[in-house]
């Protein structure tokens, strides 16, 4: 038999789902990105590179910023979350010291990231506004609240 999640044994029939938030979602999708672009950088500047910078540190150092940028999706949800994700913008940006054309990358990335934190977070005070406007119109109107069908017309 599979283990149940937390989420799965607390659930009971008639529970509404727990909405995601849009801010994470649009903060990972970000992160994730970033992620493949420094591999595929730190490939760049090792072969670019290597007789520069000790073979070993760049790799280490580049795939160890790919792994972090993927775990920092986890803890988006806490409120330190976000704070290291604009860290992690700020350090892509400044591997442009490395390879020149991350720079610009990075600027783009980091636009993308302030976007995508500014309008995940009015589309979730937005999602939450029409949750409570569902809930106070249920309220006044039971008869009619979601599950049971209106009224047909004649």
């Amino acid at each position: 038999m599979a283990k149940l999640t937390k989420a799965q044994r607390n659930w009971r029939p008639g529970m509404p789902k727990k909405r995601r938030s849009t801010k994470v979602m649009f903060a990972s999708t970000v992160l994730l990105l970033e992620a493949f672009v420094m591999f595929f950088a730190t490939l760049a500047v090792f072969g670019l590179r290597r007789a520069e910078f000790a073979p070993g540190l760049i790799l280490g150092v580049g795939i160890g910023l790919s792994v972090v940028m993927i775990l920092a999706c986890a803890v988006l949800r806490k409120p330190w979350g976000i704070g290291l994700g604009w860290v992690l913008q700020l350090v892509l940006i400044l591997t442009g010291i490395f390879e020149p054309a991350m720079f610009l990358v990075g600027v783009l990335f980091a636009l993308a990231w302030w976007y995508g934190i500014r309008t995940g977070t009015r589309l979730d005070r937005e999602a939450a506004q029409r949750a409570r406007d569902q809930a106070e119109w249920e309220t006044a109107h039971p008869d009619q609240a979601a599950g049971s069908s209106p009224p047909q017309s004649p």
